[in-house]
């Protein structure tokens, strides 16, 4: 049953905001995309009405959802200031409207709150863990699928998120294309496969689609996919990130306690000074650097066995003795690695007694070996 956006408007007229008045009338709401039972929209409010808009938020949301067809809301809460604006001033007792921002704040203590207050567990799972990189194209995806490979091989249970909203992998990674379904407390179970617990949100969208998103959807989008997500129970959840250092990363480190990070990067100079951004940022949010790894480190010719460093080689070594950070090895760049990523199969898993999987099994045992107190099980 498909779900059209005249719906979605009908279901958000009987919603007021907080002066009363229907939502649909009250000028916040972005274009809506329904597609497929999927729905995605924002509500464009004030940053200083932010608080007191959260609920209604929430509110549309359920609504949304209760319509017959739907399966997936998206619904994020932009909150800007407007160029030039000041706070507005507190009103009087019984002054109709909505309140300013400080007025639903309690009273600080000790100072201002630090955003990372808002850090909380995610039920069921022990461990969570980024893999990121300072700039795209260095293999961050692939790596990110053989490590929790290699961390499965190692006896523990592992889940992998695909945080990159903009240009998210893992589907054609894991040759995954189905739709999430919902259980009865409405949230999204994680496809399976390879013996791991898989979420992307290029599983809601068709791959073509293109995410244009401002950065309060692409924080929803990834606070959704941590907390509306029956995880289930997992040793680890590795989440690949988005390149960069941005919204996506910031909503992460906000939302859940982090338990470290792992840094991908060429041996090339230009890879290294983003992936010391990566790093600092990490640094700067108080998550531990489990270590850098080396991506197409060296090409070795299949047929006559020549070894070429095409991108040059022990950069990210030598970055990481200089930042002392630990160092997790080098991944050549290889055919096979290509080939299986591209077909859906990971050299991990496809090869698993080849000499790729065994490096990068023995990143993952690195990394357990970090995770140790953490993990039952390591």
């Amino acid at each position: 049953m498909s779900v059209t956006q005249q719906q979605v408007l009908d279901s958000l007229a009987r919603i007021k905001s907080p002066r009363g008045v229907a939502l649909t009338n009250a000028n916040v709401l972005s274009a809506i995309s329904a597609s497929d039972g999927k729905v995605f929209f924002s509500i464009n409010v004030d940053a200083a009405e932010a608080r007191a808009w959260e609920s209604i938020r929430a509110e549309a949301e359920a609504a949304v959802r209760a319509i017959p067809g739907v399966t997936t809301v998206m619904v994020a809460l932009t909150a800007e200031r407007k160029p030039g604006s000041t706070p507005p001033p507190q009103p009087s007792r019984g002054t109709p409207g909505v309140q300013p921002v400080h007025a639903h704040k309690p009273p600080p203590q000790g100072g201002a709150q630090s955003p990372m207050a808002r850090q909380s567990e995610i039920p069921g799972v022990a461990a969570v863990i980024a893999v990121a990189s300072g700039k795209g194209g260095v293999g961050k995806s692939t790596t990110a699928l053989n490590l929790a490979l290699g961390l499965r091989d190692l006896g523990l249970k592992v889940g992998l998120l695909d945080a990159d909203i903009y240009g998210p992998s893992v589907p054609r990674l894991t040759g995954l294309h189905d739709k999430p379904e919902l259980n009865d407390e409405r949230k999204m179970i994680p496809l399976r496969r390879f013996g791991l617990a898989i979420m992307s949100i290029g599983f809601l969208v068709e791959e073509e689609t293109a995410m244009i998103w401002r950065g309060p959807m692409v924080m929803s989008a990834v606070t959704q996919m941590l907390r509306d997500v029956e995880w289930g129970t997992l040793d680890v959840l590795v989440v690949d990130m988005p390149p960069g250092t941005g919204d996506a990363q910031l909503t992460l480190a906000q939302n859940v306690p982090l338990k470290g990070a792992v840094i991908v990067s060429t041996p090339q100079d230009l890879s290294l000074i983003d992936a010391r951004r990566g790093l600092a940022m990490f640094k700067k949010v108080n998550v531990p650097v489990l270590g850098i790894v080396e991506n197409m480190s060296y090409f070795q010719c299949p047929h006559c066995g020549t070894r070429s460093d095409i991108f040059g080689h022990g950069g990210a070594r030598h970055e990481a003795e200089k930042l002392e950070v630990p160092f997790l090895g080098e991944i050549p760049l290889h055919m096979a690695i290509r080939a299986t990523s591209d077909a859906g199969n990971p050299v991990v898993d496809s090869e698993p007694d080849g000499p790729h999987a065994a490096i990068y099994r023995a990143i993952a045992g690195q990394v357990r070996d970090q995770l140790k107190g953490v993990i039952a099980r390591a």
